[in-house]
């Protein structure tokens, strides 16, 4: 066979086997494709399924928490009477750019110990005028055993009157055990309190939701003062279960 007819042959065979792998691998390309679009399509099928029972169970959760959960109604039944829940004192207070600016201590005091510190934050806020926002958290008699209304005060913010509530600096974490309350719920494992305390910072937004269990809040506690160095804010709870600011010299 002549040289020019070999080399023709093998150009040809060879263009043939790149077109019969060029096919292949399209074909290769193609079903992988419908493989990775279906793997893609179970996936989202499985994330729509867990969260769906995620949010079942956890609401069934919450259902038996608070209606069949013993350990529960005893630890809210333990609570105590508070009078006091914390204070707040400048720090200094200085003009800048023509506008007047509060630096405070913030202090969150023990349950069972007035002078004992659970939580210690330090802000700095433009004008004078500071509102502290706390959530005032009441369980009736459907949670309590002997019958007696129960309250936690949970603090939320705190802002100057040039702030909406929306703008203010947090105080205590949403959604996590309240230090004034580590020792309440010491029964309960470790999974219950956490649904526990992310149900009861819920009730921020929406105050009627546990309603039905015999948990509610008092929304719109914002106590408000024109603060002072030289002064101490004692935060004191009053009868009706309100809160208000004492003010005392700091000696």
């Amino acid at each position: 066979m002549p040289i020019a007819d070999t080399t023709c042959f093998w150009q040809f065979y060879f263009s043939g086997v790149q077109g019969v792998l060029s096919d292949i691998s399209v074909r290769k390309l193609f079903v992988n494709m419908r493989k990775l679009f279906r793997l893609l399509v179970i996936c989202l099928v499985l994330v729509v399924l867990v969260f769906a029972v995620r949010r079942f169970y956890t609401s069934a959760t919450i259902h038996e928490l608070l209606t069949e959960n013993k350990h529960l109604k005893e630890s809210i039944s333990n609570l105590t009477a508070e009078d006091q829940i914390g204070y707040a004192k400048v720090l200094e207070q200085n003009i800048e750019a023509g506008k007047l600016y509060t630096t405070l201590l913030f202090v969150e005091t023990a349950r069972d110990d007035k002078l004992k510190k659970l939580l210690e934050k330090q802000y700095t806020i433009e004008g004078d005028i500071i509102h502290f926002d706390a959530l005032i958290v009441k369980f009736t008699d459907q949670l309590v055993m002997d019958g007696k209304e129960r309250s936690m005060y949970l603090w939320r913010r705190v802002y100057g009157e040039n702030q909406s509530p929306g703008e203010g600096f947090a105080i205590e974490e949403a959604g996590v055990e309240s230090k004034r309350y580590a020792n309440i719920l010491g029964k309960l494992p470790a999974v219950e309190k956490q649904l526990f305390w992310s149900s009861i910072w819920d009730l921020a937004n929406d105050p009627e939701k546990l309603q039905q269990y015999g948990v509610k809040a008092i929304y719109g506690n914002a106590v408000y003062s024109k603060l002072r160095k030289n002064l101490i804010y004692v935060f004191k709870i009053g009868p009706t279960g309100q809160l208000y600011p004492e003010i005392v010299p700091d000696i």
